[in-house]
Formats: structure tokens, C-alpha cells, sequence
């Protein structure tokens, strides 16, 4: 299948649309019908802009109303498509979308609507072009793909065929069977859109809140299994209507639609079967870049967690701290680019790796998807790990056990003998990253794709200075859980970081254990400093779950926060924040599958309390 995405699902200019897509490597684009009238050049302008960029039009849209018009608004539809005809053949575009009937004018009847588009499909061939028809699911009397094909069936012109769009399909809950009978060659183009599982009326869900498959909840593998049983084998577009999409930048969405192409077709842009994606098996190492003067600061906290500086880097000043099978990196580096990441962005994470199954299937499987690769010179005795680019800019390394990669601390540190009493942290939990909010569902594709993550629902974190939605990306083991968060208001703790700090980027790092009360006294006699919690989360907390005295008083003691689901026990404790960028957290899980969202607002103004900003601006 070819891949196509329309201009009304980009932001920007006609021109800074059209480059946007060629530049992520579509080979056609719908032109929306307010990208000819808003641009200051001719349809022929535009069609020989479309060509120059080395793309085809794959169809102008949309044309509404038409179809069982009583008159004279019936002669005034075909006197309309005329003149659009003619528009359309000085764009080049080959064929047009005509969408079902909104008008309350509009009379039913399937053959009346078939008698009107075999004659637009007569006039159509007259100029040369094609009629797709697509039923809207708010149609006023065809709103079922099924009527639609009725429509086209009963229409019978070689000029007219049907517009399958997995939206109006999936939304309204239609079965996909009946998509397997109609014949490829009657299938016009295919339009593909994704949607979130909200309970919404289906057209502000769709004028605003559609996304690119792989982003949202419908059923899309049904959609593609049920049109590739018919053998079409044509254009694929992306339609998308979403504010988030038109307030980021073109050349990010581009992107991020035909990533969404690859993953859906399993195809990469060659031709070649996309490689599958080796399972990720958790975090191999965090590393921080801070600078020589707040190393000694970064490194008496996590000293006070219960790590221990286990080696220092054979030639660079790299150092290594352990616990359990959490593995912390402190780069100091004058160079390189941990340091540019430390000069942008401050003390901060620079790199995650992940162990995956295989390292070399990983990295070709996040190529092929558009993902950034990244490279710098190896050093004697180091080992070259695959990376790519991540949130903010960071780096993700692709580590396996299989060879060299899973000698990595033997083979380029040297062991300095930090043993001590530890706190009994067993691995990393998950990792929260703050992106913006109109990169969100990007990055949430990212994660779907590039490591075959899965998601969970998301929910409205309270903050202080306001809301901050948040979703969480797993593997299925959750050995990797990684927690997206996005507000719109702008100051908001994710928000600040983002806005002060010059990018999105890790903020805060949950690890296990398995006894928290044991974990949290072994920390406080290291030097460990918690977030103080107030004392009336604790009566509340006592009245909502009832809890027993002597667990609410270690609670208390302890600054531990707490939470229950109907899979068990959850606890937390956390750190300060550090350089009032990132922030460590300690849980415990009891059989418990969430991340304690009804103690994030607590936690989010406590934090706020010690930061030396405002929670809300000054007036």
C-alpha cells in the first residue's frame, strides 16, 4: 500500500504542510479544500508545488452535501461539482471525497442516492476524475460504510467507488466482516484515524480528539486484517482532526503519521517486513550528566538510597553506582554528549538503556521506524551500544546479554570495592518523563511502536497549579514502565521543567523493594532527607481505608504514602528534589498495578511547599 496523509491533519502553511510530508517520506497528500482557498497562489501553483516535492495528490476533499438534495439544491450540488471538477483538474488531483449528507434538506432513500452519484460519477468522467463516496458517522441518512456501499454498488459507474475510513467505521462499533465482500477495485482510497475511548458525541470526538493508529484505542488490526482480505493494495491515508496536531510543529506530526503507516502495514519504507520487536527486559543503567562541582551532591543522595560506588570508567570521568540490579551513571565529562546534553538542559538524564532480547534486531526495528540513530566515537576499551534519540533529546541504548553488551561494567569500568549496607532496592520500577503537551500522543506512538509497549488508561493528576494528564507505557511483565506526563498550564511542576529547563526529559525515578518500612529506616540512618507529608493526609488516610493504628503511626513516622487497589497494597516514599530538576521515588508493591494517582496531588504540594517557585504566578 502506498502511504498518503491529508493537509488538514498538519499545522502551518500549504507550502510547510507539503514539505512536512515529503520530508517524512509520504508519497501522497489529500489536499483539504481550505488549503486551496487560505493560499495565495493558483490550484496550478499548488499542484506543481505538490509535484516538485515528489509527491502525488492523491485526492481533493471534501465535497459535502450533495447526494439526495430535493431542488433546486440538487441542480446547485451538480453545478458545484462542476466548477470543483474544473478546480481539480488544473490542481492534478485525480479524484475527489464526497461525504455523506449532513443537511437536514436532505431526502432519504438508498436508490434516490445512487441515481446521484451515477450521474456525478457520468460528469466526473467527463473531466477526467473519480468520486470516492464515504459515509460520515453523523450522516443524516447514510452513516454506515455498509449503505455507503450500497450507494456505490447500486450506482454502478466505473468513475464512482467507495471511501473505507476505519473512524467512521470503528467509532460507531460497525461490524468489519462485511468489508471483506466488497470487490478492491471499487475501493477508491482507504482513510485511517485512530480515536481514544471517551464517552463523546462521535463528531467532537472526531473534530478534535482523532490520532494517528497506534495512538488511540480502536480496533485498527481488525480494520487492516478485514481491507487486506479484499486484496487492496492502494492509497492509505492518515485524516486526522486534532488541536494538539496543528499546535506542533508540522515536521514532528509528518513523522509521527508515517511511523504510524509502518507499524500498521509492517512495512518499512523499502518494501521490507518490519522487523519484530524483541521484548525489552527492563532498565541495564540511568545516566545522569551533572557537572564536577554537583557530582559530590547527586552522589550523597543516592549514597543515602543505599548505593555504592561500584567502579569507576577505565578513561573517562564516568562513575558507577549499584543497588540491587539498578545501575545509576555519574558523567562528569567535559565533552561528549552527556556534556552538551548537561550544557542544554542542566544536571539531568542524559540515557537510559534497556536490555532488550536482542540489541541489533532493536536497533534495525527502531530505524526502520523513523526513530533517530545516534553515534559518537568509541574509545579503546569501550564498547560501541546501538542508541537512538529519545524524549527530549536523551538517549535510549539497546543493551542484550548475548555477547559483549551484557559485559558492559567489567569491560569498560574498574571495580573500586564501594560495598555497604544498602536499602534493600531491588530494580527500577518505572520512569516518569515530562514531555509538551502537544507532544504527547507522539511519544506515546513512540513507545507503541518503536518497543511494543503497551498503555494504560490515562488519568488527571491534580497539581497545584493544575491538571496534568498522565499515562504510563509497559511491557506486559511491567519489567519496563515508563509514565508520560503533559499540562497545559503553564505552571505546573511538568510545565516548569519543561519551560525552564529547555525540553521534555526524565523528572522522576521510582525503584522497588520489597519491604518499604525497612527500606525507609535504612535510608533515614544513610542521611536520607523525605519529603515531609502533612499530617492531614494521614487522618484522611485512616478514614478511607480504614487502616490499623500501628500501620498508620510507621506511615506517619516515615513520611510513607499509601494507596490500595482491588490487587493489593501500595507504598511510597520520596525524595527531595533535586537541583529542582528530577526526583527519586522508593515503592512497594503489595499485588498493586497502578502508581498511586490519588497521592500525586499530595505529593505534587509538598513539593511545591520547598520549591523556591510559586505554585501559582504572583498577581
Amino acid at each position: 500500500m502506498r502511504s498518503s496523509i491529508a493537509t488538514v491533519s498538519l499545522g502551518g502553511t500549504l507550502r510547510e504542510k507539503l514539505e512536512a510530508a515529503a520530508g517524512a517520506g509520504f508519497e501522497g497528500v489529500e489536499i483539504f479544500e481550505a488549503d486551496i482557498l487560505a493560499h495565495d497562489g493558483s490550484p496550478a501553483d499548488v499542484g506543481r508545488m505538490v509535484r516538485d516535492l515528489g509527491l502525488e495528490i492523491v485526492a481533493f476533499q471534501p465535497f459535502r452535501d450533495f447526494e439526495g438534495m430535493p431542488e433546486p439544491r440538487r441542480a446547485r450540488g451538480f453545478e458545484r461539482a462542476r466548477r470543483k471538477f474544473a478546480l481539480m483538474n488544473e490542481l492534478g488531483a485525480p479524484r475527489v471525497l464526497v461525504c455523506s449528507n449532513v443537511s437536514p434538506h436532505a431526502l432519504g432513500g438508498i436508490d434516490r442516492a445512487a441515481a446521484d452519484l451515477r450521474e456525478l460519477g457520468q460528469i466526473a468522467a467527463g473531466f477526467g476524475v473519480e468520486v470516492g463516496f464515504e459515509a460520515l458517522a453523523w450522516g443524516v441518512h447514510i452513516r454506515d460504510y455498509r449503505d455507503a456501499w450500497e450507494v456505490v454498488r447500486r450506482a454502478d459507474h466505473p468513475s464512482v467507488g467507495i471511501i473505507l475510513d476505519s473512524y467512521h467505521t470503528l467509532a460507531p462499533g460497525y461490524p468489519l466482516d462485511p468489508i471483506r465482500s466488497i470487490p478492491a477495485d471499487r475501493i477508491s482510497f482507504v482513510q485511517v484515524a485512530d480515536a481514544p475511548k471517551i464517552d463523546m458525541d462521535l463528531l467532537q470526538l472526531s473534530r478534535h480528539f482523532r490520532c494517528f493508529p497506534g495512538q488511540g484505542d480502536l480496533d485498527i488490526t481488525g480494520f487492516m486484517a478485514a481491507l487486506g482480505a479484499t486484496g487492496y493494495d492502494g492509497w492509505l491515508s492518515h485524516e486526522i482532526f486534532n488541536d494538539r496536531f496543528r499546535m506542533a510543529s508540522p515536521r514532528q506530526i509528518a513523522r509521527d503519521g508515517e511511523r504510524s503507516i509502518i507499524a500498521m502495514t509492517g512495512r518499512t519504507r523499502g518494501g521490507r517486513v518490519l522487523p519484530a520487536a524483541p521484548s525489552p527486559e527492563g532498565v541495564a543503567f540511568i545516566e545522569f550528566a551533572v557537572s564536577e562541582a554537583e557530582a559530590p551532591d547527586l552522589a550523597r543522595l543516592i549514597a543515602a538510597l543505599g548505593f555504592h560506588h561500584a567502579g569507576q570508567h577505565r578513561a573517562k570521568d564516568v562513575a558507577w553506582w549499584r543497588q540491587g540490579d539498578i545501575n545509576l551513571v555519574i558523567n562528569t565529562e567535559t565533552d561528549g554528549f552527556a556534556h552538551s546534553h548537561y550544557i542544554t538542559h542542566g544536571p539531568s538524564v542524559a540515557a537510559i538503556g534497556l536490555w532488550v532480547s536482542d540489541a541489533g534486531v532493536q536497533m534495525d526495528r527502531a530505524e526502520a521506524l523513523l526513530a533517530q540513530s545516534f553515534r559518537q566515537p568509541v574509545g579503546p576499551g569501550e564498547l560501541e551500544i546501538p542508541a537512538i534519540r529519545g524524549v527530549g533529546g536523551a538517549l535510549i541504548y539497546f543493551l542484550d546479554r548475548k555477547g559483549p553488551l551484557g559485559r558492559v561494567w567489567e569491560v569498560e569500568f574498574e571495580p573500586v570495592g564501594g560495598e555497604g549496607d544498602d536499602a534493600d532496592l531491588t530494580v527500577v520500577d518505572h520512569i516518569a518523563q515530562s514531555v509538551f503537551f502537544e507532544e504527547l500522543p507522539g511519544w506515546r506512538l513512540f513507545y507503541r511502536t518503536v518497543l511494543s509497549l503497551g498503555k494504560t488508561p490515562q488519568v488527571d493528576v491534580v497539581d497545584p497549579a493544575g491538571l496534568v494528564e498522565s499515562e504510563v507505557l509497559h511491557t506486559a511483565d511491567r519489567a519496563l514502565q515508563i509514565a508520560l506526563n503533559a499540562s497545559q498550564a503553564r505552571q505546573t511542576q511538568s510545565s516548569r521543567f519543561i519551560n525552564e529547563f529547555f525540553g521534555a526529559g526524565v523528572q522522576h525515578i521510582a525503584f522497588a523493594t520489597g519491604d518499604i518500612f525497612e527500606a525507609a529506616r535504612r535510608m533515614r540512618a544513610a542521611g536520607f532527607e523525605p519529603l515531609p507529608i502533612p499530617e492531614n493526609y494521614y487522618d484522611d488516610l485512616e478514614a478511607r481505608f480504614d487502616l490499623e493504628p500501628t500501620l498508620s503511626a510507621k506511615l506517619r513516622a516515615l513520611d510513607i504514602l499509601y494507596d490500595e487497589d482491588e490487587h493489593g497494597a501500595y507504598y511510597q516514599v520520596y525524595t527531595r528534589v533535586f537541583a529542582d530538576r528530577f526526583f527519586f521515588e522508593v515503592v512497594c508493591r503489595e499485588g498493586y498495578r497502578g502508581f498511586g494517582a490519588p497521592n500525586a496531588p499530595i505529593r505534587l504540594a509538598a513539593q511545591a511547599r520547598l520549591s523556591r517557585h510559586p505554585a501559582v504566578p504572583r498577581r
